[in-house]
């Protein structure tokens, strides 16, 4: 994806003279959880790329298939908005939904909507506890929404929904390695996305990305 301000190919300045605002990257973020996913997310921006990146999070609730529906009319409304104040820096670079597996009826129809609609997703399974056990220990085995969250409390005792990022960002790294290891676990045995794996590491990868190539 080009970078804002960038030149196109006939040799033309994207950047409109005068600005509106700085033509910083622009993710949209549209989360099932209202509370654990918005706060990790929030915090996650803070400390990987504030100055360099804009993420703006939802949180309307609902199943995963709502969820899509939501972030395509919000990115379809800042287009319109775009044209309208022939601004592009209003226009999102990026459309993710964040949402767990649980025991959605309309997961299949979500992810086909997605792919239809070019929204990226990163679903955790079973839940986004998932996501936070793996900051700590590695999990292979499969388990259920409540032992995620029991195996989550044997590292954050206190933990019911709120997670301070700073309580857990030192295991990062080894949260996006053990993510990744389960990406490839599940690919090779032909069970992608299954029971544990979760992709909240590719949305964040790509936060980081984005303030790396759009630093001051």
């Amino acid at each position: 994806m080009a970078r804002r301000g960038s030149r196109r190919a006939d040799g033309g300045n994207l950047r409109r003279r005068g600005p509106t605002r700085d033509p910083l990257p622009l993710v949209l973020v549209v989360c099932e959880g209202k509370v654990t996913e918005p706060e990790y997310l929030d915090a996650f921006r803070i400390a990987h790329g504030a100055n360099t990146v804009r993420v703006r999070v939802e949180s309307p609730g609902g199943d995963p298939r709502a969820l899509v529906e939501r972030a395509v009319r919000l990115r379809d409304e800042a287009d319109r908005e775009a044209r309208r104040a022939r601004d592009r820096n209003l226009r999102y670079d990026e459309v993710w939904c964040v949402f767990d597996v649980d025991q959605h009826q309309r997961l299949d129809d979500a992810r086909s909507e997605a792919e239809r609609s070019r929204v990226h997703l990163a679903v955790s399974n079973p839940s986004f506890e998932l996501w936070l056990l793996l900051h700590f220990a590695e999990q292979t085995a499969h388990l259920s929404p409540r032992q995620a969250r029991d195996r989550l409390r044997k590292h954050l005792p206190s933990y019911d929904k709120h997670v301070s990022f700073a309580d857990v960002s030192g295991g990062y790294g080894e949260a996006v390695r053990r993510a990744e290891a389960l990406d490839v676990r599940h690919t090779a045995a032909g069970s992608a996305g299954g029971n544990p794996s979760t992709g909240v590491h590719r949305l964040t990868e790509r936060i980081r990305q984005f303030g790396k190539e759009n630093r001051l």
